[in-house]
């Protein structure tokens, strides 16, 4: 007791010393820095620092002190971006400078050195990693696997029909199968498959062990590294994700190369991985990590996007009825959409790029941080600092967007030149999201299939009153979804049903390759599914 005792007292001296010897030296050189909040001495901005919704609160800071602006935590400095200019000048111009991540203590305990493509530093080992998924997910290649894409989106509508007060989980299990199909050649028919329960509980807990309070300032003190494990239950935590992670990771892994080394491979990115790993840098270790993390995080993100648009539909009636007309009349109703399509509906694009803008999943996106130091106009931007990037913040500005806090799609068919800064909400600079090709495809097919073959309204309580949807009800995290909520969808007719149930069974001759090495649950689904 008494060795752990000590332990804590040095450990809690060292904080000590090292936040006072950063505050002392910052004073001295921190005159060129952004203009901040007011700090206190050695906590600097931490004693105002938000503890959820950090996006608005950052979004204020910037109408207070400017397009940039400083926040002392402790003893690390952050810069927050909330202006495309910034943004562009330091994130793309000075790219070589800013593509770094903030030092994750808990995302190393758990992955490993720098073996997580979103979380890693900015080293030899990450641009294998992405030398890989940029081989893999290139603009052609997510359009050669269109067609499993396309029959999880009929899917998808299907599942709409049997089951709409269920709309989330079908959400959920579109959005991992389709990047399953396509990365691992094994689909996800349905919610409760081995594969989603595992990805999904292993995301609640990393959601967890993420969330502020959920474990000390690692990063900013590092001395707290010195708990002991007893008094360190997010040790415990992080072992509890990783083991999962690796079960998953590793042996979906296992499954394409036995695929392969049986000459019964069906195309799959990760068989292309496989075979160019060696060219790309990549161990068997970054391997399996490199696509452990891809299903990850476009699992996760595209769900989210869909799930917005349903809240947003129900919402705002008005916009549902407005796409809907203009799909009448280049689609008809006896077809479901196609990804060609797009092109010839401006307003669907639209709702599209509104629902981007108005709720961006990742609205402060993931902090880069600066490698060495520069100067961005009159300020400083010192070496080690934190660089959020407030997505939401510049989606929300008035001088951008006249009118932020209103969801108006025809604001992009009036100033068509305002569509390219939607392209923050995949990213910037040098760590811009590798999946974006792969996710917009799966965002216009299923809006467009959406709003194409369904009503979303308003439910009602058990008085007959219609429950208004809150469309400020969000989860915390860096990529954030719509809490559960309440709708009712209706097919828009006995015709457009017909049409949904025509394609679904259409769709089976594009299942069947990504059907192999299916648990014994799914394949008996998978016969009720179809015996009819």
């Amino acid at each position: 007791m008494l060795n752990t005792q000590l332990l804590l007292v040095l450990a809690g001296l060292a904080f000590l010393f090292l936040t006072a010897k950063k505050w002392i030296t910052r004073r001295h050189t921190n005159q060129t820095l952004p203009p901040s909040p007011p700090p206190l001495p050695l906590l600097g901005n931490l004693h105002i620092f938000p503890t959820k919704d950090v996006h608005y609160q950052f979004t204020k800071w910037a109408r207070q002190y400017g397009e940039i602006y400083t926040l002392y935590l402790g003893p690390t400095t952050a810069i927050v971006l909330t202006s495309p200019l910034a943004i562009q000048q330091i994130l793309e111009k000075n790219s070589a400078l800013t593509s770094d991540r903030p030092d994750n203590y808990i995302a190393r305990l758990v992955t490993g050195d720098d073996h997580n493509l979103v979380l890693a530093h900015y080293t030899d080992t990450w641009r294998s990693l992405r030398r890989g998924a940029h081989g893999i997910l290139t603009a052609q290649a997510c359009l050669d696997h269109l067609a499993i894409q396309q029959a999880e989106a009929v899917q998808l509508s299907h599942d709409l029909l049997t089951d709409p007060g269920g709309f989330a989980t079908s959400i959920r299990r579109y959005s991992f199968s389709v990047i399953m199909s396509v990365l691992y050649g094994k689909r996800v028919p349905r919610y409760a498959s081995p594969e989603a329960t595992a990805l999904f509980k292993m995301l609640e807990l990393w959601v967890n062990i993420l969330s502020p309070g959920a474990h000390p300032l690692i990063e900013m003190f590092p001395a707290l590294r010195c708990i002991p494990g007893p008094f360190a239950s997010w040790r415990r935590l992080c072992k509890k994700v990783r083991i999962i992670q690796r079960q998953l990771y590793f042996g979906l892994l296992d499954e394409v190369e036995a695929r392969s080394d049986q000459g019964n491979g069906n195309g799959c990115f990760m068989e292309t991985v496989c075979a160019r790993a060696q060219e790309w840098g990549l161990d068997r270790e970054l391997t399996g990590y490199l696509g452990g993390v891809l299903i990850e995080a476009g699992s996760d993100t595209t769900s989210a996007f869909i799930q917005t648009l349903v809240l947003l539909l129900v919402a705002h009636p008005q916009v549902q009825r407005k796409a809907q007309v203009e799909l009448d009349a280049v689609v008809g109703t006896d077809r479901m959409p196609i990804l060609e399509d797009l092109e010839d509906l401006p307003y669907v694009r639209a709702v599209i790029l509104e629902t981007h803008r108005y709720r961006p999943v990742a609205p402060l996106a993931v902090p880069h941080a600066a490698t060495a130091g520069f100067n961005y106009g009159q300020y400083t931007i010192p070496k080690g600092a934190i660089l959020f990037v407030n997505t939401y913040g510049v989606f929300h500005d008035e001088t951008i967007f006249k009118d932020p806090e209103t969801y108006n799609p025809s604001r992009f068919l009036e100033n068509p030149e305002k569509e390219k800064l939607l392209d923050l909400a995949f990213g910037a600079g040098r760590r811009v999201c590798p999946g974006m090709n792969l996710a917009r495809n799966s965002i216009a097919i299923n809006t467009m299939n959406l709003l194409w073959g369904f009503d979303f309204m308003k439910a009602r309580d058990a008085t007959g009153a219609m429950i208004e949807p809150d469309v400020w009800d969000y989860s915390e995290g860096v990529a954030t979804c719509p809490n559960p909520f309440k709708c009712d969808i209706n097919p828009r007719s006995r015709h457009h049903e017909e049409i949904v149930r025509r394609d679904f069974i259409a769709s089976r001759d594009a299942f069947l390759p990504f059907e192999h090495n299916l648990s014994a649950s799914d394949k008996a689904f998978i016969r009720e599914q179809w015996k009819d």
